[in-house]
């Protein structure tokens, strides 16, 4: 039996923050001003991006066991690198409001993506960006690299990065990912990337998007259970054009899109 997992990390306060992302390196700071730390007690829980002044992009799941109905202790942290150091530029804004995908269910794999409206609107400088999400809907080639990034684990079962690491990753035939996940994968509405053993997600990089030439396609969503380095399972995303009916459907057309 297949057992996928949902790749949420929750960081308790007494835990350190030492090690993210698996066989990357240590991205540049501040390269990614897009990036976003979900965070419930100011502990990293999830990744996520700043798709406008007051929404950011993540996945359902991370809110799983945790509601956001006023919420005190949720908040989204913007223009960090080091997520334990308070470095000039980073913003950290509360979260209003939380809205799942309405066909996604507690615990499943399908649909897993979520918006949340921020308190206050994010102020745009060179460690804070808005970026733009895909105009259209349409195939993304198998075989080319793309990136992601994380502040998760760089082991499995092992600790969550202090500093926002990143890792580029081939896309895999949609084909290949649903002989292999069989049920749990949808090709309308996922992605998936090769698993070679060696680059990888990991838990707590739940949310994060990945990036192919330079702009972002997927969320970052589940892998195998037991082993986030697992080289016979492709890692998943939920594909980000496939819900741009619903995202502009829940806050309006005034997003940045590109070609």
């Amino acid at each position: 039996m297949i057992l996928p997992m949902l790749i949420l990390y929750y960081f308790s306060l007494s835990e350190a923050m030492g090690g993210g992302i698996i066989g990357g390196q240590e991205a540049n700071p501040h390269s990614r001003p897009y990036m976003v730390s979900l965070q419930l007690y100011q502990s990293h829980m999830c990744g996520g991006m700043l798709i406008r002044k007051d929404y950011v992009l993540t996945s359902a799941h991370c809110l799983d066991t945790i509601s956001c109905s006023e919420n005190l202790h949720l908040q989204v942290v913007l223009g960090a690198h080091n997520l334990k150091e308070n470095e000039f530029g980073r913003q950290s804004i509360k979260v209003q409001k939380c809205i799942k995908h309405p066909l996604y269910k507690k615990g499943e794999m399908h649909h897993d993506i979520m918006l949340l409206k921020l308190k206050t609107k994010a102020k745009e400088n060179k460690f804070v960006r808005v970026i733009a999400l895909p105009k259209k809907n349409k195939e993304i080639p198998a075989q080319q690299y793309c990136s992601i990034a994380g502040w998760g684990m760089t082991k499995p079962n092992g600790s969550a990065s202090d500093v926002l690491q990143e890792v580029k990753l081939k896309l895999q035939f949609k084909s290949e990912c649903k002989n292999i996940w069989k049920n749990y994968f949808d090709t309308e509405h996922m992605i998936c990337t090769v698993s070679n053993g060696k680059e990888a997600f990991c838990q707590g990089d739940s949310g994060s998007p990945l990036l192919c030439k330079n702009k972002p396609y997927g969320i970052a969503a589940f892998t195998y259970r037991f082993n986030c380095k697992s080289s016979k399972y492709p890692q998943v995303y939920m594909k980000i054009a496939y819900f741009l009916p619903w995202i502009k459907n829940v806050i309006g057309q005034n997003l940045n899109m590109h070609v």
